[in-house]
């Protein structure tokens, strides 16, 4: 298949304006990780402000090399935003606040990000053997629940974000249900540009309506220095503890399995060809990101969802569009003010932006999946199974699997891996190590034909 619309140029204003849409969807995500991290470590908050720049910043420098690629070595060279991982969280927490909190306890995480990355660097090297073991009912499986597992996290924001004094309050619904409005009345009547930046617009318009009820807030903009260089090792030279790299390398390899099904399927929308090579050099590109990352005192990338999402709604798959919001990312990074602008998009806001996209995201692993015989009993079992034992965990209590080892928690609580690994053994067993769906599938059609003829 060509790669015509993968690599199509839009033009400066079209693509810097898409752009900007990009980094507007991803922001409020990418930036809840440093902020959750930096509050249990017990950093200030001019720590903290640093934390965040870096965090833009080296999300900006791993989305260029993913998208434009580092020549044949490393980047899927799909439009895949990188932004750091909230899989990142818990562990993140669990090393620094084993090791003293602090900027100290950070120190001991990015030595075991650095080292993260190293590992998946490494293994990326074995991606393309295994590509073959994800067939479309595998990878589609695994985006489904991605979808479905992100769609608590649209609501959470829709209703005021975690943690709001006044989570749930009329005025967050309000603002909400506005932006989402806006949103489906400019994707139904809009044409050409207009349309494609639908969601831009959205947040824009419904930030707007959201000042008026008195949920923005301008403070963080005002407080904010013009300019900070990222500079290496800030908070001191990383500890590198083995406890801590396995740690964060287990993180990794979890988002290998989650980053796999994206590249899928972001070459179904694009209609690119994603081999084994497409893979080896994505998922090269994670670990050398992480380790780029830790040098500049941030954490662990994946191809956000929330912005392949948006690639699905608005059919904009020029991976020269991400490369500018990954530019724009780099800019952020440098001038906290003007970074801090994006800071006034209201949580509610974006909580109504999310839906349609997470939506959409559902809708695009159905397709997928439709791709394989879906008559087949055991394809039914293989969804049925693995997306049942994803969202059943996903969904558990908080404290469900405290009794079990931490590894083993933390790979549990993860939907998206849980249904990787679950449609992965279920369809090596069921189907084969050989199973290939599309020679199966154009025979179960011949079948049918003749039958009928």
């Amino acid at each position: 298949m060509s790669r015509s619309r993968v690599d199509e140029k839009l033009g400066f204003g079209k693509s810097t304006v898409l752009g900007i849409q990009h980094v507007a969807v991803m922001y409020g995500g990418a930036v809840a990780v440093p902020i959750l991290i930096a509050n249990a470590l017990g950093l200030s908050p001019s720590e903290l402000t640093f934390l965040i720049s870096f965090d833009l910043f080296t999300c900006g420098v791993v989305s260029l090399i993913q998208t434009l690629g580092l020549g044949n070595f490393a980047g899927a060279k799909l439009p895949a935003l990188m932004a750091i991982s909230f899989v990142v969280v818990g562990p993140a927490i669990t090393i620094g606040t084993n090791n003293g909190g602090g900027a100290e306890g950070l120190t001991y995480i990015l030595g075991g990000v650095i080292g993260a990355g190293v590992i998946v660097t490494i293994l990326s090297q074995f991606a393309e053997s295994l590509v073959k073991f994800f067939p479309p009912i595998v990878t589609g499986s695994v985006v489904l629940v991605i979808g479905i597992t992100l769609m608590p996290v649209a609501m959470e924001n829709a209703g005021g974000g975690a943690g709001a004094d006044d989570y749930g309050a009329g005025v967050h619904l309000l603002a909400a249900g506005f932006t989402f409005a806006v949103f489906l009345l400019l994707n139904n009547y809009a044409k050409g540009f207009l349309k494609s930046i639908a969601i831009l617009v959205a947040l824009v318009v419904g930030t707007i309506f959201a000042s008026f009820l008195g949920l923005v807030d301008p403070s963080e903009v005002k407080s904010a220095s013009w300019f900070a260089f990222p500079t290496p090792f800030h908070f001191g030279v990383p500890k590198f503890d083995i406890a801590a790299i396995l740690t964060m390398a287990l993180v990794g390899i979890i988002i290998m399995v989650e980053s796999t099904g994206v590249f899928f399927a972001l070459g179904e929308v694009s209609g690119a060809k994603v081999d084994g090579t497409t893979v080896k050099r994505g998922l090269r590109a994670e670990g050398i990101g992480a380790i780029f990352s830790g040098i500049f005192n941030s954490f662990n990338h994946s191809t956000f969802s929330q912005n392949v999402g948006l690639v699905f709604l608005t059919n904009v798959v020029s991976r020269y569009v991400v490369a500018f919001g990954g530019g724009i990312l780099v800019l952020l990074g440098l001038v906290p003010k003007i970074a801090a602008v994006t800071t006034m998009i209201p949580s509610a806001v974006l909580g109504g932006a999310m839906i349609p996209m997470f939506g959409m995201l559902m809708a695009a692993a159905m397709q997928m999946m439709a791709k394989d015989d879906l008559t087949k009993a055991s394809n039914q079992l293989i969804i049925g199974v693995g997306v049942g034992l994803a969202l059943a965990t996903a969904g558990a209590p908080e404290g469900s699997f405290a009794a079990l080892p931490e590894l083993a928690e933390m790979l549990i609580g993860s939907g998206p891996v849980v249904a990787g690994l679950g449609c992965f053994l279920l369809n090596w067993w069921l189907n084969g190590a050989n199973y290939d769906p599309t020679a199966e599938f154009e025979q179960a059609e011949a079948d049918s034909a003749e039958h009928t003829a």
